[in-house]
């Protein structure tokens, strides 16, 4: 059986944001697992605008075949007011089918890990029919950053994260069946 292939779904897209630094952090130690073939994708990227306000179909074609390509995702989520961003709001109803059958991991940061933020796309992520899994790296503004701009995680945290790795792709494999 090929590698399944895991998107980092970076959920920011405002200037000075941390999420690349931590897309970056969850690659590179996922990339030395060598089990899967994992690749940030930057919703920014996409340049996506607000849903029903402008013809967008050449982003949303071409978010969709990126999203239509993997296998599962892991979504590296910012807590903002008690919830994801608008930006990732935005781009999660820019797909339904490419989503559907999936599995999600969530690596969330905020000032109370975004454990708000989280569960907010959890519920999101069901009605999507992605399978989010359980372990969840919650990340500390005050403690896993440096003047709130530098990423510098704690160790403890690689044990969450390659908990949560291991359950996306074992789910990303089950549900791979059912596409």
């Amino acid at each position: 059986m090929s590698k399944l292939n895991i998107g980092i779904i970076l959920g920011s897209t405002r200037q000075g944001r941390v999420s690349p630094q931590v897309g970056e952090w969850v690659k590179s130690n996922a990339d030395k697992r060598g089990d899967a073939n994992y690749e940030i994708v930057d919703i920014a990227d996409y340049k996506l605008p607000l849903l029903g306000e402008a013809d967008a179909t050449e982003q949303a074609t071409a978010w969709n075949v990126k999203l239509a390509s993997l296998d599962g995702f892991v979504f590296i989520v910012q807590e903002y007011n008690h919830s994801i961003t608008g930006a990732l709001k935005n781009a999660l109803d820019y797909a339904r089918d490419a989503w559907n059958n999936k599995a999600a991991g969530i690596v969330s940061y905020g000032s109370v890990g975004g454990a708000r933020a989280a569960e907010h796309l959890r519920g999101i992520l069901g009605e999507l029919s992605v399978a989010d899994v359980r372990i969840h790296p919650a990340l500390s503004l005050f403690t896993d950053f440096e003047n709130g701009s530098v990423f510098k995680p704690a160790e403890l945290h690689l044990t969450n994260l390659n908990g949560m790795l291991d359950q996306v792709l074992a789910w990303s494999g089950a549900l791979k069946t059912l596409r």
